[in-house]
């Protein structure tokens, strides 16, 4: 069975930066294509990145250029890494394993002065 397991986020100051973790447990992270979405109350869940199993990524506009997604396949383990937070990407942080439409339970992130 898969398991996606998060850590990470929290308060962070506007402007500021921090990173979420995500280890897959029960399949091999490197063959699948992985993702991250956030959601807000009362919206739809957000795509935000992907990494492919070649490693190519991709970013929605929003936060393009200031998130980074990655992996450790060594230890099963994907990152996203942000930069120039802003008050909107407060939310909960979700990863994904798409080849499974497994998901991890959330990471909350929230940015404020």
């Amino acid at each position: 069975q898969v398991q996606l397991v998060q850590s990470g986020g929290g308060f962070v100051q506007p402007g500021g930066s921090v990173s979420i973790s995500c280890k897959v447990s029960g399949t091999v992270l490197s063959a699948s294509i992985m993702g991250w979405f956030r959601q807000t109350p009362g919206n739809e869940r957000e795509w935000l990145a992907t990494i492919m199993e070649s490693g190519r990524t991709d970013f929605t506009d929003s936060v393009k250029g200031r998130f980074t997604i990655s992996r450790d396949n060594a230890n099963n383990t994907m990152y996203l890494q942000m930069t120039e937070l802003r008050p909107e990407d407060t939310a909960v942080y979700y990863c994904k394993d798409f080849n499974r439409n497994a998901w991890g339970r959330g990471t909350q992130v929230t940015v404020s002065l």
